[in-house]
């Protein structure tokens, strides 16, 4: 069977959308669309280096506003200028600010949005044209913890209109992350990549894994989701802190059996 790539939208102080190609494997998970220079979403696509692909991101919804998405240089929704990204997203599928919800009734009105606009309802504005995104990845590090287990239920509400509906998560590495967390409780995630990076409570530092392997225990034994992903900087520079070069984190693996759930 032929390696597919998972699409859907994600939230963070926006939103964002998630590609996931071949998942049924564990891979490297990045975020597209706030680079012009990083090449087209095809092209990243291609080089079949990733196992998730993060659209980002939405950069203003809830509280009655439309919400608005930010692809940086690539495309400006606001004129239909992304529509030529429907290929590039259905290639992926067939290959292998200020933001806040204010209430229940907030949540669901921004799921019928997303529905509507980026899954598989209808809208004459679907900044994708026809393209369906596989579903939602909750990149959340401002406003409340409120309501985010609401805009979960909604969105796997869906998962019975005859697609699979995804939900994923970035949580900060601090547990339980303050303003996701609590949306863990539903049991609703399927993968959830946590960042442990930035956060010197539970990342690595010069040589001392202790932090990070308690914080990674955590996550794995508390968190009732699919797979839980080690969210790692690439290079020293991607990241404020938390670099792990390769091998310290090769002895997380082998020698500390840090991630056993992971393939090596």
């Amino acid at each position: 069977m032929a390696s597919q790539s998972v699409i859907s939208v994600a939230f963070l102080c926006s939103v964002l959308a998630v590609l996931m190609v071949g998942h049924n494997a564990g891979g490297i998970a990045i975020y597209w669309g706030q680079n012009g220079n990083e090449g087209t979403l095809k092209e990243t696509c291609a080089t079949r280096n990733y196992n998730f692909v993060n659209l980002a991101f939405f950069s203003t919804f809830g509280n009655g506003r439309a919400p608005i998405i930010n692809l940086a240089g690539h495309c400006d929704p606001s004129v239909s200028g992304c529509t030529g990204l429907s290929s590039d997203i259905k290639f992926c599928q067939h290959k292998e600010s200020s933001y806040y919800l204010s209430s229940t009734d907030d949540a669901n009105q921004v799921v019928t949005y997303l529905w509507n606009n980026f899954l598989g309802g209808n809208s004459s504005s679907r900044p994708f044209g026809d393209a369906i995104l596989d579903g939602i990845d909750f990149y959340i590090v401002a406003g409340t913890g409120q309501y985010w287990d609401d805009l979960a239920r909604y969105l796997s509400g869906y998962s019975n209109q005859g697609k699979k509906m995804y939900l994923t998560a970035a949580p900060q590495c601090p547990f339980h992350d303050e303003w996701v967390g609590g949306a863990f409780n539903t049991g609703l995630f399927n993968y959830v990549w946590v960042q442990f990076f930035n956060n010197p409570p539970c990342q690595y530092s010069s040589g001392d894994i202790s932090d990070l392997e308690d914080a990674w225990k955590q996550w794995t034994s508390d968190i009732p989701a699919i797979k839980i992903f080690l969210g790692l900087p690439a290079a020293p520079d991607a990241a404020g802190s938390g670099f792990v070069p390769v091998g310290d984190l090769l002895k997380c693996f082998r020698q500390l059996r840090v991630l056993p759930s992971m393939e090596v």
